[in-house]
């Protein structure tokens, strides 16, 4: 297979403010166009990482005392050159993760709107708590921690990494951002010019494999590690982490259930499921990836779902036609594949959706949308999270079994329910256990989306994202009790 190259971009080790060339670079390839090549990714070693983490802690002496209002304005001004270079970063992001450049350029302005909403939070959030009686006076403060490793994902690059850098950064701290392999260029370019408006070592970036990782996750300077990304590497974390009892925060996976209870209207509710399903080709972590329905409705649901679903038309990101694309990477495609062959020998798979481009096909890692149905609850492509475009509709007979259904799992991040009376919905969301749950709908809302704390339970992480919550995960408590007759 000839390599196209195409706009390559080559992209170094960011640390200090500095470009830091290493021994070795790893190519990125256009997952919908497998033959062009979008560009190459320095990976570092163990050295670089302690240059990157040193950087870090001595930019924090001084970051730490930058008024609160400096620190805002820097951030505010990034946020305004990432707005001014959108369409730019956007094609970059759909030629590296396969992405349609629609949902690319979704990925770009929540990363200015998660600025911009952040730092609007972050003066009130400062303000000290006062109390006082006659014989004593107490100041409750937040301070920073220090350097925190960022740790990000493929799926939405730009949008998640934003979503902790901003929180680290004016809480005072510094970072040290490692992007996905699969998701570096956009990410590390666009990070690199909002750096420069910071002083050096305020933000450093580094790539790099297991090597990079055990040292980020172990340095002793490091305060704080954030990754969303998958159990394996978290508790791989935890381990490494332990030694120094660093904190460690994590968005990890999920297996979001859709409940739709007897009352919802099939037309409306499975339109809108079949998009929460689908999104960035099932690519989500909180994309719906089960969905249950009430045995009486399930023949007409599953039509009426799959009608919607055939709809999609499958092609490069950068196609106008296309609204659906490849996955991201080969150990995906090879996961979720393997997933639907096993899944035909126990249930009723569908392949769905139109190619847009036939010889173009196996040149990429595109699989069709694809539903499962006359599937059980205990079946594997029900008990797994899928990550890709492949979704079960299983039948319930009862509330009561359909809530221990949905419970049955080790995850618990998103959900969703689907009513014509609220309350009937609200009474069954409060069973679920997961955390976060919508009615009707997504999770997220214009009004919910820097004031729901998003993180899950179970095994689908620890700790919140988003509004006060995500910042509170960024500081310190310290009182400073004052006896006023103690002298």
């Amino acid at each position: 297979m000839s390599i196209n190259q195409v706009n390559v971009h080559q992209i170094d080790l960011w640390i200090n403010h500095e470009d830091v060339k290493t021994d070795r670079y790893i190519e990125i390839v256009d997952p919908g166009r497998l033959t062009d090549r979008v560009g190459t990714v320095a990976q570092g070693r163990a050295h670089h990482v302690d240059l990157a983490v040193k950087a870090a802690h001595q930019a924090f002496l001084s970051w730490r005392n930058t008024p609160l209002e400096q620190r805002i304005q820097l951030l505010l001004d990034a946020a305004d050159i990432l707005e001014k270079n959108s369409n730019h970063y956007a094609t970059l992001l759909t030629k590296e993760t396969g992405m349609l450049f629609s949902s690319c350029l979704v990925d770009i302005k929540g990363s200015i709107m998660s600025i911009r909403e952040t730092v609007k939070l972050a003066q009130e959030f400062f303000e000290p708590t006062y109390a006082e009686d006659e014989h004593t006076r107490i100041s409750i403060e937040k301070v920073p921690l220090g350097v925190v490793v960022a740790i990000t994902p493929w799926n939405v690059p730009m949008a998640i990494a934003m979503g902790k850098v901003v929180p680290i950064l004016v809480t005072g701290n510094t970072v040290v951002l490692k992007p996905s392999p699969n998701a570096s260029l956009a990410v590390s370019l666009a990070f690199r010019e909002m750096s420069k408006l910071l002083p050096p070592g305020v933000l450093n970036i580094v790539h790099g494999d297991v090597e990079v990782g055990e040292a980020l996750t172990s340095h002793p300077l490091v305060r704080k590690i954030t990754l969303t990304g998958g159990e394996k590497t978290a508790i791989n974390i935890m381990k490494s982490a332990a030694d120094s009892l660093k904190r460690v925060h994590f968005e990890l996976g999920g297996n979001d259930p859709a409940i739709i209870l007897e009352d919802a209207k099939l037309e409306e509710v499975m339109l809108q499921l079949s998009n929460l399903t689908f999104r960035r080709s099932g690519q989500v972590c909180v994309a719906t990836k089960r969905i249950y329905i009430p045995e009486r409705l399930y023949e007409d649901a599953c039509r009426i779902f799959m009608s919607y679903v055939d709809q999609y038309k499958i092609g490069h990101g950068l196609h106008p036609d296309a609204t659906f694309g490849p996955v991201n990477n080969k150990h995906q495609y090879e996961y979720v594949t393997s997933l639907i062959q096993r899944a035909k020998q126990y249930a009723q798979v569908t392949e769905l959706g139109t190619k847009l481009e036939q010889d173009n096909w196996k040149n990429g890692y595109y699989i069709h949308p694809t539903v499962v149905t006359h599937v059980k609850n205990h079946q594997e492509i029900v008990q797994c999270e899928q990550f890709g475009p492949v979704i079960p509709l299983v039948s319930y007979q009862s509330e009561e079994e359909v809530i221990r259904m949905v419970n049955d799992t080790e995850y618990g991040l998103g959900s969703s329910v689907w009513t014509s009376d609220y309350e009937k919905g609200l009474a069954v969301a409060r069973k679920i256990e997961a955390g976060c749950t919508g009615i009707n709908g997504s999770i997220d809302s214009p009004l919910g989306m820097h004031l729901v704390p998003f993180g899950g339970v179970k095994r689908s992480g620890m700790g919140w994202e988003r509004g006060i919550h995500g910042l509170n995960e960024f500081v310190n408590y310290h009182s400073i009790t004052y006896h006023k007759s103690a002298l």
